[in-house]
């Protein structure tokens, strides 16, 4: 086992509290792009960075992403009734580093609020505004169901994250 708890090479670990940063890290194998998940909070806008998001159905039009229980910001997103997910381009780490630690810092973004009060940025590669139309618990995190009720769309480079840091697509 080596220091940081993965196992170089090594087959057949099995989950448990002596191999959490080892499946933490075969996780972390898999890139993914990065979003920003707003809501409405109850103090006023409230944003997270999230990797755990997946598109589900086209017809209906359904979204999913897993708040962690632990998160200081999971009550507002378990709780809210619509919510918006910004995938971000290669250029918005520092949105994304924002977002990660501290949900509430809106102070000098440009931002609108839709109908239903959730906090849309500009500036994304998509945005999904959704309604929240189901949550199932799942362990440590909370799987939310979205339908989507709007859509936005542009071009450029995707915001990746793999192995614990965040770079580019490099394109073949």
């Amino acid at each position: 086992m080596m220091a940081d708890g993965s196992s170089e090479g090594a087959a057949g670990l099995v989950p448990g509290a002596d191999t959490g940063r080892a499946l933490r890290n075969a996780f972390g194998r898999f890139a993914t792009g990065v979003t920003l998940v707003t809501a409405k909070g109850p103090a006023g806008p409230m944003g997270i960075t999230a990797n755990s998001f997946a598109s589900v159905s086209l017809d209906p039009a359904l979204l999913l992403w897993s708040p962690a229980k632990a998160s200081r910001r999971f009550a507002v997103f378990h709780d809210a009734p619509a919510f918006a997910v910004h995938v971000l381009g290669a250029a918005q780490a520092d949105l994304c580093r924002r977002f990660a630690s501290v949900g509430d810092d809106w102070a000098g973004l440009d931002f609108a609020l839709n109908a239903a009060g959730v906090p849309l940025l500009p500036g994304c590669l998509a945005r999904f505004e959704c309604r929240t139309t189901a949550r199932h618990d799942a362990g440590d995190h909370v799987i939310i169901i979205g339908l989507i009720e709007r859509f936005d769309l542009a071009e450029g480079a995707p915001l990746v994250f793999s192995a614990g840091r965040y770079g580019g697509f490099a394109a073949d």
